[in-house]
Formats: structure tokens, C-alpha cells, sequence
């Protein structure tokens, strides 16, 4: 897998929790790395989380992926690094 861009994302969720996370991508497109924050948030049971274009935004690439984030950019097409307030 050639480079990877990362994309410093934060969403609200109903009761007002901030998560924090990076979604990790193959190319750097800000709709994907957008679809892919709903998506996962959506896959862990906050699909009313809040996330804008404003609130996900490119951040930097990386030569390449640890071999676990390149097994789900691989598989889903994406990656998620949890950092704050994201479930374990």
C-alpha cells in the first residue's frame, strides 16, 4: 500500500460527548474520509452523532499503515484511530 492521508476528526454524539478519532485513507478525499466518520459511527451505534466537513478535517499523510489499519483499509476501505471519548 503506497502512502496513507489521516483525517483529524471529532462528532457529538445525543448527549452531548465528544469523540475523537483520525479516519485513515488510502487517497486524500475529504467526502470519503467524511462518508467513512458517519459510517463507522453508525457501525458502533452513534449514527446521531454530529460530524461536518468543518469538524473532519485532512491532517497529514504517512508513508504507510501499521499491518492492522492496513487490514481495514483493505477490507471496509478505510481505518479509525480512536483517541478521545471513542467507546474501547
Amino acid at each position: 500500500m503506497s502512502s496513507i492521508y489521516v483525517f483529524d476528526t471529532f462528532a457529538k454524539n445525543a448527549v452531548g460527548r465528544i469523540m475523537h478519532f483520525d479516519v485513515v485513507l488510502p487517497t486524500n478525499d475529504h467526502a470519503q474520509a467524511l462518508q467513512s466518520a458517519r459510517h463507522w459511527l453508525k457501525s458502533i451505534g452513534e449514527e446521531n452523532a454530529i460530524v461536518t466537513a468543518e469538524t473532519c478535517c485532512y491532517c497529514h499523510s504517512e508513508p504507510t499503515a501499521p499491518a492492522e489499519m492496513q487490514n481495514q483499509i483493505e477490507s471496509q476501505g478505510y481505518a479509525i484511530f480512536k483517541m478521545e471519548g471513542c467507546p474501547k
